[in-house]
C-alpha cells in the first residue's frame, strides 16, 4: 500500500486505530455533545461500604506517620527518600493499597487510593511520586492487564519482598509522542522468548526497582503498512543485558525520586513475560496513565490546600501599613481563587475516582482534564503562595520554593500538557464529528437514515435541547441553569468548530486548546455542583466548613463561567495568525 500522502491522513490514521471504532460512554465526552449524562456525576462517590468504617483510623495513622518521621528537608538535601521511610509505607500498607486483599495488599477503591495520595502531596512531592510511579502506573499494569498466573506470581512477591516497581516507556527520542520508541524485543526462533535492545531514559524507580513494565516494538507484528507494533513486557533487572546506566539523575525538584537512564543489550524476556495483549502496548500505557493522572489530581490537592491553610494563616497575622494582610483587596483575591481552584480540585479528583471505582467504560477524558487543571492550578498557587509570604518563601527555612520545585514536574510528567490539550479537544470532538458524518449520510439516504437526522434537528430545535442538571438543593439551582446554559453553548461551539474546519480540525491549535480548556472547566464544574448537592443533601443546615465550602464552589462557578465563555468568544480570533507570523519570523 502507498505511503500516506501527508502527516494529516497519518494522524487521523492513528488515532483511530489507537482509540478503536467503538463509541464509548463518557462524561466528559457527553459534555462535546452539549449534554450532562448526569447518572455518571450524581449522586457524588465516596468510600466504598466494605472500607468506609476502618478507612478514618488508617488515614490518621498515616498522617501521623508523615507528621511525625518525614523529614520533607532532609529527602530533599540527601536527594533521596530514606530506607527506614520506604520501609514505614509497607508497614502501613501505602505500598500495597491498590494490590487486592487475597495476595497481601489493602484492596482500597481508588477514592481511597487518592485521599491517601492527598495526604502525601500536602507534605513531600518526592513521597507522593514514590508512591504513584510504584502504585499508580507499576503494580496497576499488574492488576489491569496481568493473566492469573503473572498475577499470583508476582503479587505476592511485591508485597512480601517489598519490591518497588517501575513503568519504563520514555525513551531518548520518544517523550509524549510515545509511538517514536526504539526500544526493540525480537521473538527467538523458537518463540520461547524476545530480545530486547535499546534505551530508556526518565525513569522514576528505574534504578532501584525489582519489576518494571517495558514498551518495546516487535518486528513482525506490523500492522498493514508496515508500522511494528508495541508490547509491554515484564522485566526485572537480574535478567542479563539489563544495564543501569544512571541510578539517580540530578534534576530540579522531586529530588528524593531516583530516576535513570536504563539500557538493555540482547536482554532475554520469556515470552510468558508479556502484559497485555500483544501489539496492545500504547493501549497499555494510556490505561495506566489514566491511573497516574488521576492521582496527580489527588496530590496536587494536597499541596493546594497545605498552601491555602498556611496562607490564610500567614495573611492573618501578617501586618503591613497598620493591618493584617488579609485586609488587603488584592490579597483577598488570591486567597479567594486559592480556595476556589482547591475546591474544584479536589472535587474532580473524587469523580474521576469515582467514575473508575464504578467501572465507568471509559474516563481518558476525564483524567486528562483533570491533570491539566490541577497541575496548572497548583502552579499558580504556589506562585501565589510565595508572593504572600514574600521575602520569606524565597528562602530554604519555608517548604515553598522546594513545593515549587518539587511541581513543575506536574505540567509535563505523564504527558506535557500542551499535548493533552490537543489529546482532550480531539478525542472529545471525535465521536460528535462521527455523529455528524451519520447525519450526512443520513441525508443521503433519507429512508434508512431518517432516525438519524431526526435526532441531529431534535436536538437543534428551539427548546428541545435544554441541559438539566439534577442538583436537589435549591440553593443551586441559579448555579445548575447557568451549568445547563454552558454546556449547551458548548456542544453548539464544538459542531460549529467541526463543520466549519472538518478534517482541518487537527491542525488548528489555537482552536484546539480553547475547547480543551473550554470542555476541562465545564467537567470541574460538573465535579463541583455534584459534590455540593451531595453535601446539601446531607445536612439542610450545614457547618461553617460546609458554607465555606458553599462559598468557594459558588466563586469558582463564576471564574469556570468567565474561563469558558472567553475561551468561546475567542474561537478563530484573529491574533492567531499574528502570533504565528511572530513565531515564524524568529
Amino acid at each position: 500500500m502507498a505511503a500516506p500522502s501527508t502527516d494529516r491522513e497519518r494522524q487521523i490514521r492513528e488515532a483511530g486505530e489507537l482509540l478503536g471504532t467503538e463509541r464509548h460512554r463518557s462524561l466528559a465526552k457527553g459534555l462535546f455533545f452539549g449534554r450532562l449524562d448526569h447518572e455518571l456525576a450524581f449522586p457524588y462517590p465516596g468510600l466504598l461500604p466494605a472500607e468506609a468504617e476502618g478507612f478514618p483510623a488508617l488515614l490518621e495513622q498515616i498522617r501521623t506517620f508523615l507528621r511525625e518521621e518525614v523529614d520533607p528537608v532532609r529527602i530533599d538535601r540527601e536527594a533521596r527518600v530514606p530506607d527506614e521511610v520506604t520501609s514505614r509505607l509497607f508497614d502501613l500498607g501505602v505500598m500495597t493499597m491498590s494490590i487486592p486483599r487475597e495476595y497481601g495488599g489493602l484492596g482500597l477503591s481508588q477514592f481511597a487510593y487518592c485521599r491517601i495520595m492527598q495526604e502525601i502531596g500536602a507534605v513531600d512531592g518526592s513521597l507522593a511520586v514514590l508512591v504513584n510511579v510504584h502504585q499508580g502506573i507499576g503494580v496497576r499494569s499488574l492488576l489491569l492487564f496481568g493473566t492469573p498466573e503473572q498475577q499470583a506470581d508476582w503479587l505476592p512477591r511485591l508485597v512480601e519482598g517489598r519490591v518497588l516497581s517501575a513503568f519504563a516507556l520514555t525513551e531518548p527520542n520518544a517523550g509524549s509522542d510515545a509511538g517514536g520508541i526504539e526500544t526493540f524485543a525480537v521473538p527467538a526462533p523458537d518463540g520461547k522468548h524476545y530480545v530486547l535492545n535499546g534505551r530508556k531514559q526518565w525513569i522514576t524507580n528505574g534504578g532501584i526497582a525489582g519489576l518494571l513494565t517495558v514498551m518495546a516494538k516487535v518486528p513482525g507484528t506490523q500492522d498493514e503498512r508496515g508500522r511494528e507494533r508495541i508490547t509491554a513486557f515484564l522485566v526485572t533487572p537480574d535478567m542479563p543485558g539489563f544495564q543501569v546506566v544512571d541510578r539517580a539523575m540530578e534534576k530540579l525538584g522531586i529530588r528524593g525520586t531516583w530516576t535513570a537512564k536504563l539500557a538493555f543489550h540482547d536482554l532475554k524476556v520469556p515470552a510468558e513475560n508479556i502484559i497485555g495483549p500483544p501489539g496492545k502496548g500504547l493501549r497499555v500505557a494510556l490505561t495506566l496513565l489514566d491511573y497516574g493522572r488521576t492521582t496527580f489530581g489527588a496530590t496536587c490537592t494536597g499541596a493546594a490546600l497545605r498552601c491555602l491553610r498556611d496562607s490564610v494563616a500567614h495573611c492573618r497575622t501578617r501586618r503591613q501599613f497598620g493591618k493584617p494582610l488579609i485586609e488587603f483587596d488584592l490579597v483577598k483575591k488570591k486567597l479567594a481563587r486559592m480556595a476556589a481552584w482547591s475546591y474544584a480540585m479536589e472535587s474532580a479528583t473524587g469523580l474521576t475516582a469515582g467514575l473508575i471505582d464504578r467501572g465507568a467504560e471509559e474516563y481518558m477524558l476525564e483524567t486528562a482534564m483533570l491533570k491539566v487543571f490541577a497541575s496548572e492550578a497548583l502552579w499558580e498557587i504556589l506562585n501565589d503562595t510565595i508572593q504572600l509570604f514574600g521575602g520569606r518563601a524565597y528562602f530554604t527555612d519555608l517548604p515553598y520554593e522546594r513545593m515549587l520545585r518539587d511541581a513543575r514536574l506536574n505540567q509535563i510528567g505523564e504527558g506535557a500538557n500542551d499535548v493533552l490539550r490537543n489529546f482532550i479537544a480531539l478525542v472529545g470532538m471525535r465521536d460528535v464529528g462521527l455523529t455528524l458524518k451519520d447525519m450526512v449520510d443520513g441525508l443521503k439516504a433519507p429512508l434508512t437514515g431518517l432516525g438519524r437526522v431526526a435526532d441531529f434537528a431534535r436536538r437543534h430545535l428551539p427548546g428541545q435541547d435544554t441541559v438539566q442538571v439534577p442538583v436537589r438543593s435549591w440553593e443551586l439551582g441559579d448555579l445548575a441553569r447557568l451549568h445547563g446554559e454552558l454546556i449547551q453553548e458548548f456542544g453548539r461551539a464544538v459542531e460549529g468548530q467541526l463543520i466549519r474546519k472538518r478534517e482541518g480540525v487537527l491542525e488548528a491549535q489555537y482552536d484546539l486548546a480553547r475547547i480543551a480548556d473550554a470542555g476541562t472547566q465545564l467537567y470541574l464544574l460538573t465535579a463541583v455542583l455534584a459534590r455540593l448537592d451531595a453535601m446539601l443533601a446531607a445536612d439542610a443546615a450545614p457547618t461553617p466548613e460546609g458554607r465555606r465550602e458553599l462559598r468557594s464552589g459558588r466563586y469558582f462557578a463564576a471564574l469556570a463561567e468567565r474561563s469558558v465563555r472567553a475561551s468561546l468568544r475567542e474561537l478563530g480570533d484573529s491574533l492567531d495568525q499574528t502570533t504565528t507570523a511572530v513565531a515564524d519570523g524568529l
